[in-house]
């Protein structure tokens, strides 16, 4: 995929993951619906398969989960460089399009946390400090259910992928109701999978 980026896209890019930043309450994670929409569907910057992988390869990876915005950035910097094998300027385009997603999505929401949980903490006695944290609750709950509803939409073939549709249901209702660590079903998921069962 090759794309076309102007130093106005670059900036649109960062404005975008900036304001992105300041929603992505319960992690990063929580935008990529938005992240979708602007990226493959408003922009085409990016493909599917390479959404899909970002998100993917970063959840696999040791760390934290926001290394899925560093690669999104690195896709639409090697698109912009004409791919791969186009280079030392496609790499180029590929570690600034890194940096200016990851400057984008951390910059605000980092600013605002340490500005807020050193005003939060000085005030945690005030009603409106412990209102506010138990009301968050849900949206970091809707923003999680919005991000697996987008990732699981993907699989539009309901008579092959009916035992991901169960394992999903199974492990909600695990996680919902047990104190089993999630970790157990990862690693069951895993099993799974390399079975050929879902």
């Amino acid at each position: 995929m090759s794309i076309t980026m102007t130093p106005s896209d670059w900036m649109a890019l960062f404005n975008h993951f900036a304001s992105l930043s300041l929603l992505g309450v319960g992690g990063a994670i929580t935008t990529a619906p938005d992240m979708h929409r602007y990226l493959v569907h408003e922009q085409h910057w990016l493909s599917e398969p390479q959404f899909g992988s970002s998100i993917a390869l970063a959840q696999a990876a040791p760390g934290p989960n926001v290394l899925f915005v560093a690669l999104m950035g690195w896709n639409l910097g090697l698109n912009a460089g004409g791919g791969l094998a186009a280079g030392p300027a496609a790499w180029t385009l590929a570690l600034l399009g890194v940096a200016i997603a990851l400057a984008g999505i951390m910059l605000p929401s980092s600013i605002l946390t340490y500005s807020a949980t050193r005003w939060a903490h000085r005030n945690r006695e005030l009603r409106a400090v412990r209102a506010f944290k138990t009301g968050m609750a849900p949206i970091v709950v809707a923003l999680l259910v919005a991000t697996g509803w987008l990732l699981s939409a993907v699989h539009d073939q309901p008579a092959r992928d009916w035992p991901l549709w169960l394992l999903t249901a199974a492990t909600t209702l695990i996680v919902w109701r047990a104190r089993l660590h999630l970790l157990w079903l990862i690693g069951a998921g895993a099993l799974l999978g390399a079975l050929g069962l879902v």
